[in-house]
């Protein structure tokens, strides 16, 4: 090395950085004991930020730009410190780059479902995630709050708290939008300005800024979605004849597909469709379908009059007689074979064992032998 190199190196620093990871938000020049020399020169590109801090006091943030470092343009160096002692200058501060470029494509999600109050389905669970850019405003503040003594702050360090933040907010805001589970698509441009606006004040705390926030999707749990698609699908369906076929026909195409249940599966899949079917064509009619309420049935129609019997004997009659009372007097005697009986309807006076109604009370009693 010749004496010439060893005062430029002495004398001037060139200051500047460039970066290719294109996720460093803050990086430290490194400077063998911290010495920056009188006359260093500082280049800030596009994009950048430099923040100059002396003994750990903060001096000066720098913009775009080439800057010569001297007194006549550090106004506040000159009161922290005298730039006059040589090569051994015991002027020692640091020079952090600040990336003031956007951070584009980063991701949020819930990790839980959000619990809201839906107007038509009532309460329901909700997740969501989208997309995130996240930039650098206020370098100063972004070192003080954040980075303190990095030499090399990268996105992943602060990421994860700037998601917790959006998915507060975005709670907050879908708790309280009052906007229902079936128009939430059509409003995610709207609700994603919210909760932007919403996490402003809380991430500018930080000295950064969130310039955009895409809700990319909101779903509801399987089991919820499994439901809202048979709603749809019986929508499709039209009438119930129609829904029948269909329940049948999707009963039969989840058998065929398990290789397990093979034709009796099959069959199985077809009668439990068909079933399902039939109960809702039954539920339809009594009236949640919009179809008319079925007639109550008819009350079932009043007994009989008991059949009552007439008795003739030595040219008197006597009854009426039930046929319980009959049975009695045929044990007894007082009734038998050769007794006439007439009952309404009956065509004429009949012995009572000619009548087939009164002939098995005498089965009981053996009939008188023949020639008696």
């Amino acid at each position: 090395m010749s004496i010439f190199d060893f005062l430029s190196g002495q004398f001037i620093d060139v200051i500047h950085w460039t970066d290719d990871t294109r996720d460093t938000m803050v990086w430290r020049f490194e400077r063998h004991g911290h010495e920056i020399k009188y006359g260093a020169k500082l280049t800030v590109r596009e994009g950048q930020a430099a923040v100059f801090v002396h003994e750990g006091q903060l001096a000066d943030v720098f913009t775009p730009g080439l800057y010569m470092l001297e007194t006549n343009n550090m106004p506040i160096m000159t009161t922290l410190q005298h730039w006059d002692h040589g090569f051994q200058s015991p002027f020692k501060s640091e020079i952090y780059f600040v990336n003031t470029t956007r951070f584009n494509d980063l991701k949020w999600g819930t990790k839980n479902p959000i619990i809201a109050r839906d107007p038509e389905f009532g309460p329901v669970r909700l997740r969501a995630y989208g997309t995130y850019s996240v930039r650098v405003t206020d370098p100063a503040r972004f070192l003080q709050e954040i980075v303190g003594t990095d030499g090399e702050f990268t996105m992943d360090e602060i990421s994860f708290q700037i998601r917790n933040i959006i998915v507060q907010e975005f709670s907050r805001v879908l708790a309280s939008s009052g906007i229902p589970v079936l128009d939430m698509a059509a409003n995610t441009a709207d609700l994603g300005k919210l909760v932007a606006s919403a996490i402003a004040e809380p991430v500018a705390a930080y000295g950064l800024a969130i310039p955009e926030l895409y809700i990319e999707n909101i779903s509801l749990p399987p089991a919820v979605e499994a439901a809202l698609d048979k709603r749809t699908s019986m929508g499709l369906a039209g009438d119930l004849g129609k829904f029948t076929q269909y329940s049948a026909a999707e009963a039969m195409t989840a058998a065929a597909n398990n290789p397990a249940g093979g034709g009796m599966a099959a069959g199985l899949g077809a009668g439990m469709g068909m079933a399902m079917a039939n109960q809702m064509a039954q539920q339809g009619r009594s009236g949640p379908w919009g179809a008319a309420p079925s007639a109550p049935a008819a009350p079932p129609p009043p007994p009989s009059p008991e059949k009552v019997w007439h008795l003739a004997e030595n040219g008197e009659t006597s009854g009426p007689f039930s046929r319980a009372s009959l049975g009695r007097m045929v044990s007894q005697g007082t009734l038998t074979r050769e007794t006439y009986v007439w009952t309404e309807g009956q065509d004429g006076w009949t012995r009572a064992g000619d009548v087939t109604e009164l002939a098995r009370l005498f089965t009981v009693m053996p009939p008188p032998p023949p020639g008696a």
